[in-house]
């Protein structure tokens, strides 16, 4: 979708599809012939004279619906700053006249070339019928593109929502924990004591404190890494972590508060459970276009937790996921009896400089 861009904020609002995709391109062309086959149907006669009649309103809104896709992939950047209402009248606009500037085309060629381009119709009842139906259909399209970019928004502000709560969510027991190791190591070890404060402090402003839909890679592995760290504290020799992700490109970004929660998840449901702990596996690696993370750990056979809250970070990351790259991504589960594993899929995308 075609959404304002801001360089500090990516919940821009959508408006209209984006009209250089292939894909849209594709559904513009399947409809404008099934708006050609309507049209030919309404006035049906024999098999030969509907064949004929379909073959010519589907070249005349061939061209009407390529050129249009055209002008509109070409008005792409100026309607992204034109704001939603005006967007629409713009593009009703310029859609409606170039329509009018096609059938206008189409006559003077029919009037030179008679005998090979036919249009029954006189001069003005030609173009007066040609903007009647565009009129319909580009308001109907207009109106379809509104009521989607509204269910749209809301489906952003929901989301933005889940990720504020997501934010806000950071468990009880282990900011207890965390307190408490803390608390222990003022006597033992003071010097750690204060780094694990800091730790602390950065994970939660990290948590509490992001604006951002989007981070890099860089910074999601870096609050891993504080949470690791924290964590280590507590569990000591139980816990370990091995980072496989040199070959993950790290300026690529990925919605916010992804790689942390995996890996509490990892910990609290896995490693937690062990008598003797394990190592939870992230690797990362690059295909083209595309990137792919996993993070794997061990379970205790038998033993689970009660509570919901790794199937409610499962369920935030695949909403967000799905929202930020509309279906060209992936959020795999693969719960084998003794390892769990979680792979994120997704298109390369690079924070510009």
């Amino acid at each position: 979708m075609i959404a304002a861009k801001n360089p500090n904020n990516d919940s821009a609002q959508a408006y209209l599809p984006d009209f250089c995709a292939a894909g849209t391109l594709f559904i513009i062309v399947l409809v404008a012939e099934l708006i050609a086959f309507a049209l030919t149907l309404a006035s049906y006669g024999s098999d030969q004279q509907f064949l004929i009649e379909l073959s010519k309103t589907s070249f005349m809104i061939l061209w009407i619906a390529l050129l249009g896709t055209a002008l509109m992939c070409q008005l792409k950047a100026y309607l992204e700053r034109a704001g939603q209402t005006r967007a629409f009248v713009i593009s009703f606009v310029v859609l409606e006249l170039m329509c009018l500037a096609v059938a206008e085309g189409a006559w003077q060629l029919t009037r030179i070339f008679g005998e090979s381009l036919i249009i029954d119709d006189t001069h003005a009842t030609f173009i007066l019928r040609t903007f009647a139906i565009s009129s319909i259909v580009i308001a109907l399209a207009m109106r379809y593109l509104y009521i989607s970019s509204e269910w749209r928004r809301s489906v952003v502000l929901e989301a933005q929502a889940r990720i504020s709560a997501l934010q806000a969510l950071i468990r009880p027991h282990f900011l207890f924990n965390s307190m408490n190791t803390i608390a222990s190591l003022t006597r033992t070890d003071p010097a750690r004591a204060e780094e694990a404060v800091e730790d602390l402090s950065d994970l939660l402003r990290a948590n509490l404190g992001g604006s951002a839909n989007r981070s890099s890679l860089k910074q999601e592995f870096e609050t891993a890494a504080i949470y690791q760290r924290i964590e280590k504290l507590r569990l000591g020799d139980r816990l370990a972590v091995r980072w496989d992700i040199a070959a993950l490109p790290m300026r690529a970004r990925i919605p916010s508060l992804t790689i942390q929660p995996l890996l509490e998840n990892a910990i609290y449901h896995g490693i937690e459970l062990l008598p003797d702990g394990g190592e939870v596996l992230v690797t990362g690696r690059q295909d083209i276009d595309r990137l792919e993370i996993s993070i794997s750990n061990p379970v205790a056979i038998g033993e689970k937790r009660s509570t919901g809250g790794n199937k409610m970070a499962m369920s935030n990351i695949r909403q967000r996921f799905e929202l930020a790259y509309e279906g060209k991504a992936s959020v795999k589960i693969d719960e084998a009896s003794d390892r769990f594993t979680v792979t994120l899929r997704f298109p390369l995308d690079v924070a510009e400089s």
